[in-house]
C-alpha cells in the first residue's frame, strides 16, 4: 500500500471496504489522549500486567500472541489496549466491527490480507452472525479458513493457510457470545469501572496534553463526576476546556467543572439527564419498580440496548438500580439522590 491508501483497501472478493489503522484514521486529538504503550496506560492493573507478561513471552519466542478478549462498559479502554496491543507486537492493526460483517466474505477479506503477527480487532464481536462467527472458528484454531467449490455431488473443500495472526475482540455484552467462540481466546479479560485516583490521573494527563491548566481540585471534581469511564473524563474534559477558555480566563478549577458540567445536565456524582429520567420513570410511572426493561424503553422512548449497555452499568456500580427476577427496581439511594421521598415495599410483587 502506498502513504495515500493505507486507511483503507477495497476487497474483490468480498466486495466490502476494509479499515486498516493509519495516524490518519483519527484527529490528532484524539491520538494524543489515547496512551501508545502498556506502561503509558493507567488502571486496570490486572490486565495491563496479564498483557505485559504474554506480550514480552510472545516476543521472545517470536510467536504470535494468544487472541484477546476484552469484555466491559463502554468507553473503559477495550480499543485503546488493542491499539496497545498492536504497537507493542510492532505489528498493522485492522479494524471492524460486528456488524460490519454480514458475510463470510466479508471475513475472508481481511483475514487473507493479514500478514504474520497482525492483530485484526473486531468491536462489538458478540454481535457477529452466526455464519460468519462459524468462519472464524478454524481460522483461530488452525489459522485456516475453508473454501467450497461447486454444489452437490461435484462440492469441493480447498483448505487455505492463514499467516499467524492475532484476533482482539471487545464486546459489552460477554454473556451474548457463544460458548465455542469464547473459548477459543486464549487472553480472556474484563475491564471495570476506574476509582477516583486513576481518574485523576487520566484528567491531569489529557489536560496536560491539551495545553489546559487545571488545579487538583479541578481534576477531583472532574473524575466525581465521569462515571467512572475515561473516556467520559476526556470527553467532560473538553467541554470544560472550552467554559474556561470563555468564561474562565482559560484555567480549571472546581468552580469552572461545576459551573460547565450543570450546563451538560451532568450532576455531581456523573448523573446524566437520560439517568435521572431512567430512573424518575421507574419511579413515577412505575411506583419504583419492579418494571421490565422493554417498558421502560418504551416509556422515555429509547433503544433497550441503549439502555442495558449505557445507562444500566453505572447505575448498578452505584447501587441506584437493582436487577430482580421481575425486572428493575429502583434503590433507596436512587430516590435520595433525587429528592424524592422513599415508599418502601410499594411495586414489589
Amino acid at each position: 500500500m502506498d502513504g495515500e491508501n493505507k486507511k483503507s483497501w477495497f476487497s474483490e472478493s468480498s466486495g466490502v471496504m476494509c479499515a486498516v489503522e493509519s495516524p490518519a484514521d483519527q484527529t490528532p486529538e484524539l491520538i494524543s489522549l489515547r496512551p501508545e504503550r502498556l506502561d503509558e496506560y493507567i488502571g486496570q492493573k490486572d490486565a495491563v500486567e496479564t498483557l505485559q507478561i504474554a506480550i514480552e513471552a510472545a516476543l521472545a519466542r517470536n510467536e504470535a500472541l494468544d487472541h484477546t478478549l476484552f469484555h466491559g462498559p463502554p468507553g473503559l479502554g477495550k480499543t485503546t489496549l488493542a491499539h496497545i496491543i498492536a504497537n507493542e507486537l510492532g505489528s498493522r492493526l485492522t479494524v471492524t466491527s460486528g456488524p460490519a460483517l454480514e458475510k463470510g466474505g466479508d471475513l475472508l477479506g481481511l483475514l487473507t490480507h493479514l500478514e504474520e503477527k497482525d492483530v485484526l480487532f473486531v468491536d462489538e464481536i458478540h454481535r457477529l452472525p452466526k455464519t460468519v462467527e462459524e468462519l472464524l472458528y478454524p481460522a483461530m484454531e488452525d489459522f485456516a479458513v475453508d473454501f467450497i467449490f461447486d454444489k452437490g455431488m461435484h462440492a469441493r473443500s480447498h483448505r487455505y493457510r492463514l499467516k499467524n495472526f492475532v484476533l482482539v475482540g471487545a464486546t459489552t455484552r460477554v454473556g451474548l457470545l457463544s460458548a465455542p467462540l469464547r473459548d477459543r481466546f486464549g487472553i480472556f479479560r474484563n475491564l471495570d469501572f476506574y476509582e477516583e485516583p486513576d481518574l485523576i490521573k487520566i484528567a491531569r494527563r489529557s489536560a496536560l496534553l491539551l495545553n489546559v491548566e487545571m488545579d487538583n481540585e479541578g481534576a477531583l471534581e472532574l473524575a466525581r463526576r465521569s462515571r467512572g469511564t475515561p473516556r467520559i473524563v476526556n470527553r467532560l474534559l473538553k467541554r470544560v476546556r472550552d467554559y474556561a477558555q470563555v468564561r474562565s480566563h482559560g484555567r480549571i478549577d472546581k468552580k469552572t467543572v461545576s459551573e460547565s458540567l450543570a450546563l451538560e445536565g451532568v450532576d455531581e456524582i456523573g448523573l446524566t439527564n437520560q439517568d435521572r429520567r431512567y430512573l424518575e420513570t421507574i419511579i413515577n410511572f412505575y411506583g419504583g419498580g419492579p418494571v421490565g426493561i422493554e417498558a421502560i424503553a418504551a416509556t422515555i422512548q429509547e433503544e433497550s440496548d441503549t439502555l442495558v449497555d449505557v445507562v444500566e452499568p453505572f447505575l448498578l456500580k452505584i447501587g441506584f438500580l437493582m436487577r430482580t427476577s421481575s425486572g428493575r427496581k429502583a434503590s433507596e439511594a436512587a430516590y435520595k439522590h433525587l429528592g424524592i421521598a422513599y415508599k418502601g415495599q410499594v411495586g414489589l410483587l
